[in-house]
Order: C-alpha cells, then sequence, then structure tokens
C-alpha cells in the first residue's frame, strides 16, 4: 500500500470520527429554568387600609413610571440627575464591570472555538562528536553542522462532545447578565440617593427660610415688650421671656445651615465635583417638593422584570446550574483534533519545494480515569452553590415583596399625618395671632404668645419635616418597585461609548 493512499484513508478516518462525535454531541447537567414566584401577594393595595385607597388614591395599578424624579416639574433637579446619569463615578464603575464579564466570556468562548497559529523558524546545529547521536568517533573532516528551516501551520479544535464548554461559555453569559442586573442597582440606588439628597437639602432650607422668618418676629415681638416695659406695661420677666425666644431662634440657625453645605458637598462628590462646586446652583432657595399625587405600582408579577437584586439573583443561580452541567461533563471524555502543515528542509533552497512539505492530522482523546476525588468534589462543590443560590432567589424576591409593601404602608400613613398636621399648622397659626392681639390689647402676659409661637414653630418645622419624609417615602418605593435606572444606565452607556470614540479619534491622529 502506498503512503498516499495511507494518508487518504487516516484523513478519511479521522473525518469520520469526527462526523461520529458531532453526531453524538450532548449538554450534561440541567437546562435552566426561571424558578417560579410561589405564594405571590395578590395585590400591592393590601398594604393600605381600603378606605384610605379609596378615598386618597396614595397608589395606583398603573405602570411604574421609570423617570419618576420628572414628577416633580423641577427643572434644576432634572438637570442634576441627568449629570448624574453621565458623570456618577460609581456607576461608571459599575458599568466596566459588565465590559470585563463580556471579556471573560470572550475568553471562556475561545476554548470551543478551532484555533490557528503559524511559526516559522531557522535553526543553525553543531553536534557534539562525544554526544549520543555521535556514538562511534567521526571520521576525521566530517562536518557536524547543519542548518533546518521549517514553516508549520498548525489547527486545534476541542470538540466539547459533551458540552463541557458550552455550559462554561452559559455560565459565563450568566454572570455577564449578573454584571448588568448589578449595573442597573447601583445605577438605581445612585439615583434615589441623589434624589433624597435633594429632598433633604430643599426641607432644610425650608426650615432655614422658617426660622428666618420667625426670627424677624422674635425680634418685632422683643421691640414691642421693650417698649410696653418702658411704659409700665411690662416686667422683667417677659423682658426675659422675649430675649430667651430670640436667642433660642437664633440658635436654631448654624445647625441647619451645616447640614445645607453637608448636603450640597455630598450631591458634589456624587457628580465627581470637589467641595462646594454646587453651592451656586443650590444655594438659592427653591420651594419645598411636595409628594407626587399618585405612585403607579403594577403588579407584583411584574417586579422581577424591574428590580435588580432579583435580576442579579436569577443569574447568579442561570450561572450556578450551568457550572453544574459544565462539572457533570468533566467526568467524560475530551476530544481535540489537531493538524499540522508546512515544510521542512536542510537547505533554503530546497525549502519550497514538494518534498519538503509534511503535514499530520489527528485526534486525541482524554480519559479521566483516576483525578483523586477532584471531580467528584467539583460537582458535589457546584451542586451546593447552586442550593444555595436558588435559596437566594426565592429569600431575594420575598425580601423585595417584603420592601413594596412596606413602603406603600409608610408613604399612606404619612401622608395621613401630614394631612393632620397641617390642620394643626393651621389651628396654631390662628391662636398665634389671636394671643398677639390680646398681649397688644393687655389682655393677656407675654408668656401667652411665647406659647402660643413655640406652639406655632413646632407645628410649622414638625410640618416641613414631614413634607420631606413623605417625599423620601415616595422615593423609596421607586427604590422598592425597581423603577428608575433604565434611563440612568442608558445616558452612562451612551457616555462611555462616546469617550471610547473620543479616545479612538485620538489614537489615529496621533
Amino acid at each position: 500500500m502506498s503512503v498516499r493512499n495511507l494518508s487518504v484513508r487516516s484523513v478519511k478516518g479521522t473525518v469520520g470520527l469526527v462526523l461520529l462525535a458531532l453526531g453524538g454531541c450532548v449538554r450534561m447537567g440541567p437546562d435552566y429554568q426561571v424558578p417560579k414566584e410561589a405564594d405571590q401577594p395578590a395585590s400591592w393595595q393590601k398594604a393600605a387600609d381600603a378606605r384610605e385607597k379609596r378615598n386618597r388614591g396614595f397608589t395606583s395599578p398603573a405602570t411604574v413610571d421609570v423617570s419618576w424624579w420628572q414628577q416633580w416639574h423641577d427643572p434644576v433637579l432634572n438637570r442634576l440627575v441627568d449629570r448624574l446619569s453621565r458623570e456618577n463615578l460609581d456607576i461608571r464603575q459599575a458599568a466596566t464591570r459588565v465590559l470585563q464579564a463580556r471579556g471573560q466570556l470572550k475568553v471562556v468562548a475561545a476554548e470551543g472555538v478551532p484555533s490557528l497559529n503559524w511559526a516559522g523558524s531557522y535553526t543553525w546545529t553543531q553536534q557534539s562528536r562525544k554526544g549520543f547521536l555521535t556514538l562511534a568517533e567521526p571520521a576525521p573532516g566530517s562536518n557536524l553542522q547543519y542548518e533546518q528551516y521549517a514553516n508549520i501551520g498548525s489547527a486545534s479544535w476541542d470538540m466539547d462532545v459533551f458540552g463541557r464548554i458550552r455550559r462554561l461559555v452559559e455560565a459565563g453569559k450568566a454572570r455577564v447578565d449578573e454584571q448588568q442586573a448589578y449595573a442597573r442597582g447601583i445605577a438605581l440606588a445612585r439615583l434615589a440617593d441623589f434624589v433624597e439628597a435633594y429632598l433633604r437639602l430643599r426641607a432644610v432650607q425650608a426650615q432655614i427660610s422658617l426660622t428666618e422668618r420667625h426670627q424677624a418676629l422674635v425680634r418685632h415681638d422683643l421691640a414691642l415688650v421693650l417698649a410696653r416695659q418702658k411704659e409700665g406695661a411690662a416686667n422683667d420677666l417677659e423682658v426675659a421671656q422675649a430675649r430667651g425666644q430670640v436667642e433660642q431662634t437664633d440658635s436654631a440657625l448654624p445647625p441647619l445651615r451645616d447640614m445645607q453645605a453637608a448636603l450640597i458637598n455630598t450631591m458634589g462628590v456624587m457628580l465627581d465635583l470637589p467641595p462646594r462646586a454646587l453651592e451656586e446652583e443650590l444655594l438659592p432657595v427653591k420651594p419645598q417638593l411636595d409628594v407626587p399625587v399618585s405612585v403607579g405600582v403594577d403588579v407584583p408579577s411584574s417586579l422581577a422584570q424591574r428590580r435588580p437584586d432579583i435580576m442579579v439573583a436569577d443569574a447568579r443561580l442561570h450561572a450556578a446550574t450551568a457550572e453544574v452541567g459544565a462539572a457533570k461533563a468533566a467526568f467524560y471524555p475530551d476530544i481535540n483534533l489537531a493538524g499540522n502543515l508546512g515544510t521542512q528542509s536542510l537547505s533554503a533552497g530546497d525549502f519550497f519545494m514538494p518534498a519538503a512539505k509534511y503535514f499530520t492530522l489527528g485526534p486525541t482523546v482524554n480519559v479521566p480515569i483516576f483525578e483523586g476525588g477532584r471531580l467528584r468534589g467539583t460537582l458535589a462543590l457546584k451542586k451546593a452553590e447552586q442550593k444555595e443560590a436558588a435559596l437566594a432567589y426565592r429569600q431575594t424576591v420575598l425580601n423585595a415583596w417584603r420592601d413594596v409593601d412596606d413602603a406603600i404602608t409608610r408613604l399612606a400613613q404619612l401622608q395621613l399625618r401630614y394631612q393632620h398636621v397641617s390642620e394643626l399648622v393651621q389651628q396654631n397659626r390662628k391662636a398665634y395671632k389671636a394671643a398677639r392681639l390680646q398681649y397688644a390689647d393687655g389682655a393677656v402676659p407675654f408668656l401667652e404668645v411665647d406659647r402660643a409661637e413655640s406652639m406655632l414653630l413646632s407645628s410649622q418645622v414638625t410640618l416641613a419635616d414631614l413634607r420631606m419624609e413623605t417625599t423620601l417615602a415616595a422615593v423609596s418605593l421607586y427604590r422598592a418597585l425597581g423603577g428608575g435606572w433604565q434611563p440612568v444606565l442608558a445616558a452612562t452607556e451612551q457616555r462611555m461609548v462616546a469617550d471610547a470614540q473620543h479616545k479612538n479619534g485620538e489614537s489615529t491622529t496621533q
């Protein structure tokens, strides 16, 4: 039989083995299915009393507004949130982790793709006269030097007959999904944190304005008491009480201004700015924001499509399930098809001659026979990790339902309290006006004015705090519902694409 016929038969045999292997390709392990969310709450509306819902409509079954901060119609807030989407370092870092996960996925996926390589070499060799290649004494004048030229193209392919690589690629894709969900969670958290800081700032500024108005009022009262003292209509006790009111009001301003500066700096850091960079934009006092009239909460089954922590738990469970399949596939043989084609010659003149050509082609089968328990240990580890991920997924879903339910209840109760305190402020304002008129007429001592004024100031501060708490509760509800990361992350991705294009342009110019 000729060498040519033998080569042809070998190639045919190898091709036949490849086709047989491809026909029997399987994927070990279970295919992933999203867990069913058992014990799902029938409706979020059970979180609040039915009468309160019917009369006031704090929440509604409408679709969640993913641009909810725009409901306040505050151009400053809208402008700052737009900057947050592009400038916040935490959001940008989370987006780069997605790129890292995609890069890792390419590394894993490359194992299942045929690889091609080329290598060219030249060697000059001087043989030893006493070496093992010259067991007999070479004849005098023998040439023990030679040159070798080689030109080799090689190819290899792991056929992944039992799906180990495909399961690892599936797990890698799930890790990419996990990092994307993590980035969404960071975007939502930073958005909610920023809006909360803005709401707190406007509430503090409202308290500063309120305190400054009372400051002017108590100084006017002090002047009134001093004037009555000169007339003999007021005593030293009333003067001391009036001066005490002035000092108490003055002492309330420094901590409020300190809090104002701290909140401005907090927001500046979130926008990648140095301290006090936002003072020019935020120091002008704006009206304190009210809570939206109604918050759309959708239905419980839609929460998994919006809430990032559920997406993260789902992706982790998917990756763990795929890794179980990869661990099972490691028990089975691994077939690698490899081949080389090139030329070899001891002379540069013969390097491209047909006789200098050579090739090799054939499969390599690796069969795990004894691994010291490594494969079984790995499989047991991956199964335990999958079970843990399944339990973590269920816990995450339950916590998400609880967060939404608690947030709806808190918002409803705060709004009810806000209505009662609003009425209390109105009554205290009437009482204070009546006390001042009676004191001016000499009907009551200044102590009555002092008491009425203290009650009015206390209720007004409480009302400002409650207004802030209700708006913060609305933000917490949107955070629990998973709404808001969509436009924020879209802006971040646009920023990263623009930065990449800019860097590519600079590289081309250079």
